[in-house]
């Protein structure tokens, strides 16, 4: 995906709007008092002043006026669309959304590069200014950043406002404040009382075969490989099935395969062949356009793999052979990365609303907008004809999704026809699918039990497996993985063991790890982690206004 980042060429005006609105949510706004008049623009021995009043004209008619000709090369069609694009705010979190966002390593960063952007500016003038812009516009806009800047002319440095990157739109900084937030808002004091004769987190004793598999589901022409993890002898405990992310494979979490194993569970890591590595790697040269990389019958196709596989299951449970009898497709649990989460939602019950996510990507999905928010709009090609087709695999008793990618994909009430357990993570730095938008909001609005683990600094791939080589198109911005990321991976796996646990006769026994207590016994100042089964409510209703 790096490469597809590349070819889109975008101004450094583009750029300088962006970073001047801390995101790209702009609005035309009413002059202040204390209004800025002008912006110059200084690009080494170049220097340029516009007038504020012109832009504006400029973001309602897309007209350009004699003293903005100079910019006609920048000042495009796709930057009138970011002069009109908003981070709207709802003026009670508004306060909050800035002090949350200036306590996280990203806010101070884009504050410190801003202060590098305008000279002269200190951190407490910009933080200062973007508490103004949020109160007096109900959101950041950058004309009202401009109109609240004290002074009368804004100068900018446009060499190094070019290039803040993707990770500054506007859901993943709003994730970030949300996450600062959250880690703040959950008590500190609680007792740690955690049984000492169990540890979840570590591997198992049952010793982990695997073998592999290629299925051919001729009537919908897909050819299907999967891992089996299991152990000797028979098992009645639940099956598990791991549906993996957009542009991975079937090993991308295959160290939770092998813990979950370790302790007598029989898991099936299977490759969609429409989304995989192979499918994606080989669209990427043809189309830049993220809504174009996976055809929109891939959303109702994820979900139907998972269902075929348990049918062809049922009949291999029964026949004389190593797996004889250790697949309970019964009782199945879906665990599911990033796209793979959607897969898992719709398993459990998640209903797709069509006329959401056309409104969504018509209307609001804007420049800038994380590759999450892109993805999802494939779907849009979607027949209302597709989507009756049932989804819903009654076998399905739990759901582990893991950063899911979700957005418009259910609207406001699809999700709140699950009524299996869900085990949700959402990490704050997931410039890919950012938390607020794609985590927080829609465990909002699961009705059934559920859980969700916070990894604040965690980013997109941060749980995917150490060894596990990402590929170009998942490869887009700096992520969090390896040694640093021990802890989030050893609370999946405790955690994922708990959860499933609660489908068996042990379930008192790992009911203690699915508790707050357990995620800070792994915390660490560098990774702090929380789990909660509610949020608390002031940031429930923040998650509430982001899913409007």
């Amino acid at each position: 995906m790096g490469s597809i980042l590349r070819q889109k060429k975008v101004s450094f005006l583009n750029s300088l709007l962006c970073s001047l609105g801390v995101v790209c949510g702009w609005g035309i706004v009413a002059p202040t008092a204390q209004a800025a008049e002008s912006i110059t623009i200084q690009l080494g021995p170049f220097e340029q002043k516009i007038q504020v009043d012109d832009l504006e004209d400029f973001a309602k008619n897309g007209k350009l006026p004699k003293e903005l000709q100079v910019f006609s090369s920048f000042l495009t069609p796709q930057v009138k669309e970011v002069l009109n694009q908003r981070l709207q705010l709802n003026p009670e979190f508004a306060d909050n959304f800035i002090d949350g966002l200036a306590k996280t390593p990203q806010g101070q960063r884009l504050i410190s590069s801003l202060g590098g952007i305008i000279p002269g500016s200190t951190a407490q003038s910009l933080k200062d200014t973007l508490n103004l812009t949020a109160r007096r516009f109900n959101g950041l806009t950058v004309l009202g950043f401009v109109r609240s800047y004290p002074g009368e002319n804004i100068t900018v440095d446009a060499t190094k406002a070019i290039g803040l990157s993707l990770e500054l739109n506007a859901n993943n900084l709003q994730s970030q404040a949300f996450a600062a937030l959250l880690e703040r808002e959950l008590p500190k004091n609680d007792i740690i009382s955690l049984p000492r004769n169990i540890n979840p987190g570590r591997r198992g004793n049952e010793q982990v075969q695997l073998t592999s598999f290629t299925f051919q589901d001729r009537q919908r022409n897909r050819t299907i490989p999967v891992d089996i993890y299991s152990t000797t002898g028979t098992t009645q405990q639940p099956l598990v099935v791991i549906s993996h992310g957009f542009g991975a494979n079937r090993r991308h979490l295959q160290y939770l395969a092998q813990h979950l194993a370790s302790y007598g569970f029989t898991v099936a890591a299977l490759e969609h062949p429409g989304s995989n590595a192979v499918a994606v790697n080989r669209v990427t040269n043809s189309s830049s356009d993220l809504s174009k990389l996976i055809s929109a019958k891939e959303f109702i196709d994820r979900p139907q793999d998972v269902s075929f596989l348990l049918n062809e299951f049922s009949k291999l449970n029964l026949q004389p052979g190593q797996l004889q009898n250790k697949l309970n497709t019964d009782n199945v649990t879906v665990v599911g990365h990033s796209l793979g989460g959607y897969t898992a939602l719709a398993l459990a019950g998640g209903k797709l609303d069509l006329d959401s996510l056309r409104k969504f990507c018509k209307n609001s999905l804007l420049f800038g907008e994380a590759p999450g928010d892109w993805l999802q709009c494939a779907a849009v090609e979607l027949k209302d004809s597709d989507i009756r087709t049932l989804l819903q695999d009654k076998r399905i008793k739990g759901a582990i999704v893991l950063n899911p990618l979700v957005g418009n994909l259910f609207g406001r009430k699809g999700l709140e026809n699950i009524n299996t357990p869900v085990l949700m993570l959402a990490s704050s730095d997931d410039a890919l699918t950012p938390a607020l938008k794609h985590q927080f909001a829609p465990f909002t609005e699961l009705r059934g039990n559920k859980y969700l683990i916070t990894a604040i600094g965690g980013t997109h791939l941060s749980v995917s497996d150490p060894t596990y080589q990402t590929a170009d198109i998942t490869n887009i911005v700096k992520e969090r993985r390896g040694a640093e990321t021990n802890n989030l991976r050893q609370l999946v796996s405790g955690v994922s063991l708990a959860f499933i646990k609660q489908q068996t006769d042990e379930a008192k026994t790992y009911q203690p790890f699915l508790t707050p207590a357990y995620a800070k016994s792994l915390s660490t100042t560098q990774l702090p982690l929380r789990l909660v089964s509610e949020l608390p409510g002031n940031l429930k209703k923040w998650a509430e206004f982001a899913a409007n």
